[in-house]
């Protein structure tokens, strides 16, 4: 079972904590023009989906033993424009560096996708969710 927590650290300020003991600042908008302090709470969300499914990539091309030198994934969503914001389209963009097997990736971001990343996979029912890939040169 996961379970985290989040308090009101100050007005508008949150901090959440994960089931271990980790933290991390979530914010609010502040609404007068002031500087953006912590994580949008939606972005979260963005942020879920993408480690999630960079966290089963790494894992699956590491039992393969393909040669990763680095992965990025860049993680965008549209929303509607009244509340509650809903996410209408979330798309991933893998960016992986090393000789990696396009084949054994394009499977790899597939099983993530489809079977293994628990965030996409609760939000698929009402969100589309698309991905692409580039094989950068190592540096």
């Amino acid at each position: 079972m996961a379970a985290v927590t989040v308090r009101v650290a100050e007005d508008k300020l949150l901090v959440g904590t994960d089931s271990n003991g980790h933290s991390i600042v979530i914010g609010k908008e502040p609404g007068d023009g002031s500087k953006f302090i912590g994580i949008k709470p939606s972005d979260l969300l963005l942020l879920a989906a993408a480690s999630c499914s960079v966290y089963d990539i790494v894992d699956i091309l590491s039992k393969q033993r393909e040669p990763l030198a680095g992965l990025t994934v860049e993680c965008t969503g549209d929303q509607e424009s009244e509340p509650p914001y809903t996410f209408k389209v979330i798309r991933l963009h893998y960016r992986v560096r090393g000789s990696v097997n396009a084949k054994k990736l394009e499977r790899a971001i597939e099983l993530s996708e489809q079977k293994y990343c628990s965030v996409i996979a609760s939000l698929k029912p009402g969100v589309a969710i698309s991905s692409d890939y580039q094989i950068l040169a190592e540096e």
